[in-house]
């Protein structure tokens, strides 16, 4: 079972009532919220509902509840084996407090070889500028806003084949190097890449160090989706976007092998796996002869 104890003014009825009716997936007809959409496994987003009124913190962060109650947060790909939920229904004395098993994942080694010397280990004269990108990309995911882009199923910003999924450790040239933390899909250059949900443009970058032509737009309540090596930006910071929209051109800029889209999801610092968040990729009709 998920669920593995609860404290904050609970009586003990009703704490074996929970106990009791907590499914696998973490769901629970007794807790304070209803959950939506996510498991308790690392690199999850997880979507729930409760009482709009109420105030939902997680991790010991507080959240941002919608006009109907619902909220967002998530597992990062390196979560604690242990998470905390805390929500305070109103009127209620103290906030009834959960604690919920993280499933640890398997993650694949991808070694890609045949890069610059100078995109596996840059040269000291470039770290301000690969800082600075960095820095930019950080505030860009710490926003905060009341959009709802969050609560649409999200669609693949394009089709294409996986060539590379979340979580993978990158040994590049035989160095190890930090986890990958999109989804690649192997397209040519220049294929239109469409806003998987509804939000707004917090980073039009022409062309960082690493990843080149980069995209970030917020889907509110800290969820973000990016899009890395583009070749041509659709769009400028600030704009409105709706899902479906075609928002920039695919490409092979920054630290890149080949054309393709790598697509990442992010709540606030926390990176999740953008692949759990879309049906399977659909399978290309066959070629006639």
């Amino acid at each position: 079972m998920n669920v593995l104890r609860i404290t904050g003014g609970l009586c003990v009825l009703f704490a074996a009532l929970l106990c009791a009716s907590a499914r696998a997936d973490g769901v629970d007809a007794a807790a304070p919220f209803k959950l939506l959409s996510g498991q308790w496994q690392q690199g999850s987003l997880l979507r729930a509902q409760t009482d709009p009124a109420a105030q939902v913190w997680f991790d010991g962060r507080k959240l941002r509840l919608d006009a109907h109650g619902e909220f967002v947060f998530g597992l990062d790909r390196d979560a604690a084996p242990e998470a905390e939920l805390k929500v305070q229904l109103p009127g209620a004395d103290a906030p009834q407090v959960l604690h919920y098993q993280v499933a640890k994942r398997e993650y694949r080694i991808a070694r890609i070889n045949g890069l610059p010397p100078k995109m596996v280990t840059p040269p000291a004269a470039l770290t301000a500028r690969i800082e600075n990108d960095q820095r930019e990309a950080r505030e860009a995911r710490d926003h905060d806003s009341d959009l709802e882009g969050f609560t649409q199923s999200f669609i693949w910003p394009v089709e294409g084949r996986i060539s590379g999924v979340f979580g993978s450790q990158r040994i590049l040239d035989g160095q190890p190097r930090q986890p990958h933390y999109g989804v690649d899909v192997a397209v040519p250059i220049g294929t239109p890449v469409r806003a998987p949900a509804d939000g707004v443009v917090t980073l039009a970058a022409k062309d960082m160090y690493y990843t080149g032509g980069t995209l970030m737009v917020d889907h509110g309540h800290g969820v973000a989706s990016t899009f890395l090596h583009l070749s041509k930006l659709r769009v400028k910071l600030g704009d409105v976007v709706k899902q479906g929209q075609i928002i920039a051109d695919s490409g092979m800029s920054g630290r890149a092998t080949g054309p393709h889209l790598d697509w990442r999801v992010s709540w606030f610092q926390s990176r999740v796996d953008a692949q759990l968040l879309v049906p399977p990729m659909p399978v290309p009709a066959a070629k006639k002869h």
